[in-house]
């Protein structure tokens, strides 16, 4: 509150704010940690995944017991989350966030945070932001490089006037290619959360409304102007049109970045995990919780989530992926 630019009132409205994080993964786990410690009213944070020892160097909320609890990601960071400010609500949700569900996250929201890993989903949560016209921002890392962009609806340019479609995904670097170092994602969540706060707040007039890049190995920082690209041509911000929002667009498997495992989608049936767990006892050594079963066979590492989503591990081709998934999980 002593910060001018907040004070009292501003404190308030960030008590009042509502925010989704999507992604609880590195960048997600720092930009929660923040917004819960500002004080955010309430703050939603949905992960598909599960945590393993290989996420500890950059996703901040976790710790070795939490990995051998073998908890979903959400769930853990929710409860690290509720330890440091109990005076907010702090909501998890175990889910992969698709066109099918993207309203129910983040229809009752202020703000929607990006702590993903993929162009699809961002696409998805852009295009959901321009048609309800809720800011949402961007973020990404990889290496030692980093870029965040606030978008507001109506007022700055979109995702999809930067960049139309997604890049091929053979010419992207990932973590599993690349690698990447835990302090630029701390630098980009922190700038993600900072932008966050203003928004909040009801500054406004103060959200970068560039595009920033940090590269922490060769010392530059970079702010690029972006508002000549808005565009009224722009599939979602100029046409309204959304495909990824209406499923005409999005893939049911995707290769989790830095994972060498490709996540199937739910068929959109939960299913009983302990029936599942005798079926699969018969095959391989069972692990199961209320959030997930996991069994290992051959080189495979099976995780199955309460909402019928599999994660196999061992593999990053789908096609193998659905194959393993058809042999011991079913249809």
């Amino acid at each position: 509150m002593r910060f001018a630019p907040l004070g009292p009132e501003g404190q308030r409205r960030l008590l009042r704010g509502r925010v989704l994080v999507c992604g609880c993964g590195a960048l997600g786990s720092v930009a929660a940690d923040l917004l819960v410690r500002a004080g955010v009213g309430l703050v939603r944070v949905v992960d598909r995944d599960f945590l393993e020892a290989d996420n500890l160097h950059r996703q901040v909320l976790f710790d070795e017991q939490d990995v051998a609890a073998e908890l979903p990601k959400a769930v853990a960071g929710a409860r690290r989350l509720s330890h440091i400010n109990s005076a907010i609500v702090v909501e998890p949700v175990v889910a992969d966030v698709s066109a099918a569900n993207i309203a129910a996250l983040a229809g009752d929201v202020d703000l929607i945070v990006d702590g993903t890993d993929n162009f699809e989903v961002r696409y998805l949560l852009n295009d959901f932001a321009i048609s309800r016209g809720t800011p949402w921002i961007f973020g990404g890392c990889v290496g030692a490089e980093g870029q965040v962009l606030p978008v507001l609806p109506g007022e700055t340019a979109c995702l999809s006037c930067l960049i139309a479609d997604p890049p091929p995904a053979e010419t992207q670097p990932t973590c599993e290619t690349a690698g990447v170092i835990g302090p630029v994602v701390s630098v980009i969540a922190a700038l993600q959360s900072a932008e966050a706060l203003k928004i909040l707040s009801g500054n406004l007039a103060a959200v970068n409304r560039r595009l920033t890049l940090v590269d922490l190995w060769s010392n530059q920082i970079r702010s690029i102007g972006v508002s000549r690209l808005r565009d009224n041509r722009c599939r979602a911000c100029g046409e309204r049109d959304f495909p990824w929002l209406d499923g005409r667009r999005g893939a049911a498997a995707v290769s989790l970045c830095g994972r060498n495992a490709v996540q199937l989608a739910s068929s959109g049936e939960r299913i009983s995990l302990p029936n599942l767990a005798k079926k699969l006892s018969e095959v391989g050594r069972v692990n199961l919780n209320d959030f997930l079963l996991r069994v290992e066979v051959e080189k495979y590492r099976i995780t199955v989530f309460a909402d019928g989503r599999t994660i196999v591990g061992g593999t990053g081709d789908p096609a193998e992926a659905r194959a393993v998934h058809a042999r011991y999980v079913g249809g």
